[in-house]
């Protein structure tokens, strides 16, 4: 699933306090300026760091993918009164979990 993570998002998972001017959004070809002393980040650390934080991202798709389709709380409230309710709420959490595996 495309998130297309930036360049900002990965040189700020490698350095929480850098500060820098991006100039395009594409890594090969654009211009990083460094700005209040933030040591300099190579681009390749940054491509790495890049692949890193969309592996991560793809590979909590089924979370998303659960999240939209679970009960919602309303759902779950009217459930814990009413049995045939809650039955039905387990059975669609459990079709949900099989639709999108861990």
């Amino acid at each position: 699933m495309a998130n297309n993570i930036t360049i900002e998002e990965a040189i700020i998972s490698l350095n929480s306090e850098a500060s820098m001017n991006i100039s395009g959004s594409d890594l090969d070809t654009c211009t990083i300026t460094w700005t209040n002393d933030t040591p300099e980040i190579s681009k390749a650390d940054i491509q790495t760091k890049m692949d890193e934080l969309q592996a991560e991202y793809d590979a909590l798709e089924w979370e998303r993918n659960r999240k939209t389709e679970y009960p919602t709380i309303e759902e779950l409230v009217v459930a814990l009164y009413d049995t045939d309710d809650k039955a039905a709420i387990e059975a669609k959490r459990a079709e949900v979990k099989a639709k999108y595996p861990k």
